[in-house]
């Protein structure tokens, strides 16, 4: 018997529509997942890892070393400034964007000719960061340290633009969710890889291990394709050399920022993590003052908590093919605030390694998902004209989010008391979620939210 009310049978030609409904639902996942077997998705993994792999050479891993060979707690703490060049890339970016290589660039074009010559320079720089001994003069480890910093930001420029250039619009969530995997493979390597190594054998065999690991990269560049690049970008060696230093520096500044609506835009890249940045800046401390052991929080944040960064960002690319930037954005955006909220749990908890494991497991899935879809977005608003100076100038208004102001973060967790902080940080990404619903109101297209400028 058929039924005509609400749903209690269906009949063959609801059945028909819901099997094919399911099938087409079906075959949009195989495509959706089916760019993830590509050779450029590989390729973008790769060169993600040789851009993860130098990061805590300037920082975590940097310091551990200093410590271990004495160096004092100031010293250690000026040793910061080596990462400067990470927030400043864009400065430099437009020689990346416009110079030609001898050789490199006829050979291997433009992007992959850059990507190249600065994985060379930094193999060499963290061979001799290797051979420096921070104990008698840490101001040769400071330098070879500096180096390696520029050295890797001058190589996330290459890579950055390469990755926009390669992908259509449509494949940039898969490309954004490659290229986080990857870097977060690199800081294991470096990280934890680099620490556990450091109980058997010497730094200067370490360093030459990661230096090695670079090549991983470097492979990854020879065995790439070259994107097209631009028509403008093949005509300016026929410019005049003043037209040509506007066209590098001053032009790809003002193409992005001269968009209606530009400075919106910054104000979002800039605060879209800013309530993650706060509480991720204090989470060690916090784990030190439950009293969590140091083999706690290894197993539970750097192993666990990583799996589950790798987990989100792939759920992330998804999303963001599937359903779209704009709706990628919100759910992580949304999950970067709640999950903070389990921090807050812990610490009435104290002590509980079940509370820590859901938090962190939580909180860097939410992590994940939030920067495939936040790397994504970034890389849809650069002109392909420009791909390297406009992605290394957002890039560093997210690393400013990131740094700068999350430097309070101390200050309020000590007057608040740990609980209300996290409750806090929940609240100053808010903000953020505001100016995303007012450029999906102004600008519901999100792959090209600004018009260009005339």
């Amino acid at each position: 018997m058929r039924y005509k009310g609400r749903g209690i049978s269906r009949g063959p030609e609801s059945m028909d529509s819901s099997s094919a409904g399911r099938a087409q639902a079906r075959r949009n996942w195989r495509e959706t997942l089916k760019v993830y077997l590509d050779r450029r998705i590989l390729v973008i993994l790769l060169m993600g890892f040789s851009s993860g792999l130098p990061l805590l050479l300037t920082l975590s891993t940097l310091s551990y070393w200093l410590k271990k060979a004495g160096v004092d707690l100031t010293t250690i703490g000026l040793f910061a400034l080596v990462g400067v060049p990470y927030s400043f890339k864009f400065v430099w970016a437009p020689i990346v964007d416009q110079i030609r290589l001898p050789l490199l660039t006829r050979w291997l074009g433009r992007r992959r000719g850059w990507a190249l010559l600065t994985q060379a320079c930094l193999v060499a720089a963290i061979l001799f960061m290797g051979a420096t001994d921070p104990a008698t003069d840490p101001w040769w480890t400071a330098l070879a340290a500096l180096l390696v910093a520029f050295f890797s930001a001058t190589q996330d420029i290459a890579i950055d633009a390469y990755r926009i250039e390669i992908l259509s619009e449509e494949e940039q969530g898969a490309g954004a969710a490659a290229t986080q995997a990857g870097y977060r493979l690199g800081l294991i390597l470096a990280g934890a890889g680099a620490l556990a190594a450091s109980d058997f054998i010497g730094w200067p065999v370490i360093f030459a291990g990661l230096a090695a690991a670079v090549g991983i990269g470097m492979v990854a560049v020879l065995i790439a394709p070259e994107p097209t690049p631009p028509e403008s970008w093949r005509n300016l060696a026929r410019q005049p050399v003043l037209l040509q230093i506007k066209q590098s520096v001053w032009d790809p500044f003002a193409e992005f920022l001269f968009r209606p609506g530009a400075l919106v835009v910054l104000a979002f890249v800039l605060l879209y993590k800013f309530g993650d940045a706060i509480g991720g800046t204090m989470a060690n401390p916090f784990y030190a003052e439950m009293g969590f052991t140091g083999t706690e929080i290894a197993a539970i944040s750097k192993v666990f908590g990583v799996i589950m960064t790798l987990v989100g960002v792939a759920a992330g690319g998804l999303i963001v093919a599937r359903y779209g930037l704009y709706r990628a954005l919100v759910l992580g955006g949304v999950l970067q605030a709640a999950t903070n909220l389990l921090y807050a749990w812990v610490a009435v908890e104290g002590h509980d390694l079940v509370a820590l494991t859901v938090t962190i497991g939580a909180d860097n899935f939410a992590n994940g998902v939030g920067s495939a879809a936040f790397v994504a977005y970034l890389s849809s608003l650069c002109n392909v004209a420009f791909t390297g100076t406009q992605y290394a100038l957002l890039s560093s208004f997210m690393a400013a989010g990131r740094t700068m102001l999350s430097s309070g973060s101390g200050w309020l967790a000590a007057e608040l008391g740990w609980a209300p902080f996290f409750i806090s940080t929940a609240f100053l990404a808010v903000p953020g979620l505001l100016l995303l619903f007012w450029l999906m109101r102004l600008y519901p297209t999100p792959a090209k939210p600004l018009p260009s400028a005339p």
